[in-house]
């Protein structure tokens, strides 16, 4: 199994439902893949560098998981298809990259817990 990071972006005509509707639907597809979903994070609505499909803005996504490498292609052309995905990229993580990204999930997590506690 190989670890991978994808981030897509959703078109910001959605609803908060639909939004959610829609990720809901990659977690799902992942799970009956057999795929382990490491992390998950919501960026939020973010202005995009250039217009895509005439839209400025877009809701931000990013799914890390472990899944065997011929799964990818599939989950790919499913994005493709998807009329609320304006754009996506999925990446294989190396060793470091995955060593970084548990790094920075820890930092963040000792962050929020000093948080509350102030």
């Amino acid at each position: 199994m190989n670890q991978y990071e994808t981030v897509f972006i959703i078109t910001p005509v959605l609803s908060d439902d639909q939004m959610k509707e829609a990720v809901k639907k990659y977690e799902d597809m992942l799970s009956k893949a057999g795929a382990e979903i490491v992390h998950e994070e919501n960026w939020g609505m973010r202005k995009l560098a250039y217009p895509i499909q005439k839209k400025s803005t877009g809701f931000y996504q990013l799914m890390e998981f472990k899944s065997e490498p011929d799964f990818i292609e599939g989950f790919q052309t499913e994005l493709k298809r998807d009329e609320r995905i304006l754009r996506f990229l999925t990446v294989k993580l190396d060793k470091h990259a995955v060593a970084y990204n548990e790094k920075r999930r820890t930092k963040a997590a000792e962050k929020a817990a000093q948080a509350q506690e102030a």
